[in-house]
């Protein structure tokens, strides 16, 4: 072999030499990347307007170590007598120091119905609106050091633009991070629906049944009702967290029409009496005042409720579609009531599946 065909050799065999220990080191780095722990901020939705936390509710927070919070604020909903959005249940803190451990993420949900109703000068208007209030009660409140502020709207394809422009008047003003809810519906219609303009979004893994019609089982959660939704998850283009439910109601059918919700209804108050049971159905026998609410005979009661074997199956489900090396994942909501019919150990196992 003459010394020029020997060193194109040698030179040919040092590159395919690097090329093979470069794809070797890429390909241990992913096998890195994908058995690395998952970091997982732990965290609960408050969704009541006045803030009193119980001594339970605080232990289980410090049992779960849980150090977020997300913190409704307000509510955004239009006013009938002048066909404008106006904040309502606005926040009530009696002890300003309650929250003094724990990263506080204030949130604020607006009704769709808003955008439907409004133009675009005026939800600008609106987002400046916003935003100062949320300034005003952080700081009446003594809210400090928020990094981050959530926008809740079960927003649509005909109300998307007028939305996504209130989210970047809010980040403008605001100059922090800024997530938003996202349903279930928003990701598997993403091409109609759009990406909000935020650093984050937090998927909602409940309230994804028909609520509405009758023969719907469980709205609140069904994990076979949720894979229905998944096979865009993994191309969403934003970093996602996630929520779960906690809660359960009743959904009233009169005439077999949907007639509204009942909550924290205890079920041990339909007596045979004036009520008749078929599985996860209660018929009203008689006209009767229960708990405030009004209800006729002949009324349907569908009771829901999240189960803690079907949060982890749903869990399970989402986990599989999701990559992100952080993220946060909350249970909604923060209430004895609801709380109690958890044990720590079920709520643990559910945010050890994000790990």
């Amino acid at each position: 072999m003459s010394v020029k065909k020997k060193w194109l050799k040698n030179y040919v065999d040092r590159w395919l030499l690097l090329i093979y220990l470069s794809l070797l080191t890429l390909g241990l780095n992913s096998c890195i990347e994908k058995n690395r722990a998952r970091q997982v901020d732990r965290s609960f939705y408050y969704w009541k307007s006045t803030v009193q936390l119980t001594a339970f509710e605080l232990n289980r927070l410090d049992s779960l170590h849980a150090k977020t919070i997300y913190l409704k604020l307000f509510d955004v909903d239009m006013e009938s007598s002048t066909a404008l959005p106006v904040p309502k249940a606005k926040l009530q803190v009696r002890d300003k120091h309650l929250f003094s451990g724990y990263h506080i993420i204030p949130t604020v949900f607006i009704t769709n119905a808003c955008f439907q109703k409004i133009d675009s000068s005026q939800t600008i208007l609106l987002a400046d609106k916003i935003h100062q209030l949320i300034k005003d009660i952080c700081e009446i409140n003594q809210l400090n050091n928020i990094d981050e502020i959530q926008v809740d709207c079960d927003w649509t394809a005909g109300t998307r633009n007028k939305y996504f422009s209130l989210l970047q008047r809010i980040k403008e003003l605001s100059n922090t991070n800024i997530s938003a809810t996202i349903r279930l519906h928003q990701v598997k219609f993403m091409a109609t629906s759009g990406v909000p303009p935020v650093g984050r979004g937090l998927l909602m893994c409940y309230n994804m049944g028909n609520l509405k019609s009758p023969a719907t089982k469980n709205s609140i959660i069904e994990t076979s009702e949720l894979k229905k939704y998944t096979a865009n998850l993994s191309s969403y283009p934003l970093p996602l967290d996630v929520a779960l439910p906690l809660f359960e109601w009743k959904v009233l059918f009169r005439n077999n029409v949907y007639h509204g919700l009942l909550e924290n209804i205890d079920e041990n108050i339909f007596t045979k009496s004036f009520t008749r049971k078929n599985n996860n159905l209660t018929e009203i026998l008689a006209d009767t005042l229960l708990a405030g609410y009004d209800l006729k005979k002949g009324d349907l009661l569908r009771s829901e409720k999240s189960d803690a074997n079907e949060i982890m199956a749903a869990a399970n489900e989402i986990n599989k579609h999701l990559d992100n090396t952080r993220m946060r994942v909350s249970f909604y909501h923060l209430d004895s009531v609801t709380l109690n019919k958890f044990t720590t150990n079920e709520l643990e196992e559910i945010y050890n599946i994000f790990n």
